[in-house]
């Protein structure tokens, strides 16, 4: 883990942080129109096949945390997760909760022009109670 790890600035500024933990951050994008979590480790490495074995199993936890509250609060129906990085190259990876009907069904949210709803303080610390209570089962 890097101690001097910084957040990527296009990151920063389309999520909110719900989660600075010792081995990466847990980010809710700041656009409510689909839920849309992402996972940044702290890390230099750019690839999730380059990190140990113990942060992939970590990521993949919290991507399952995450789907699991998209599939409650959101009634997703289908889970995109993906690491991208073709413009933003420090490692992060998308949670996207999906269901036929949402904004961009079925094509993809990246670069999609959809309406940019934001979320309230209230609907942000809810997705973080919520989130924390089953990242507690980890």
């Amino acid at each position: 883990m890097a101690i001097d790890f910084i957040l990527h600035p296009q990151l920063a500024k389309d999520t909110h942080c719900l989660f600075d933990l010792n081995s990466l951050f847990v980010l809710l994008h700041k656009n409510a129109t689909i839920p849309w979590m992402i996972i940044v480790p702290k890390t230099k490495a750019t690839e999730i096949y380059n990190l140990t074995d113990e942060l992939q199993i970590s990521i993949n936890a919290i991507a399952e945390k995450i789907a699991t509250v998209f599939e409650y609060q959101f009634s997703t129906e289908k889970m995109n997760i993906a690491a991208i990085g073709n413009i933003v190259s420090q490692l992060h990876i998308h949670v996207i909760g999906r269901k036929p009907g949402d904004a961009c069904w079925p094509d993809v949210v990246w670069g999609a022009n959809y309406a940019n709803i934001k979320y309230t303080k209230e609907q942000v610390i809810n997705l973080k109670t919520q989130l924390e209570e089953n990242l507690s089962t980890i």
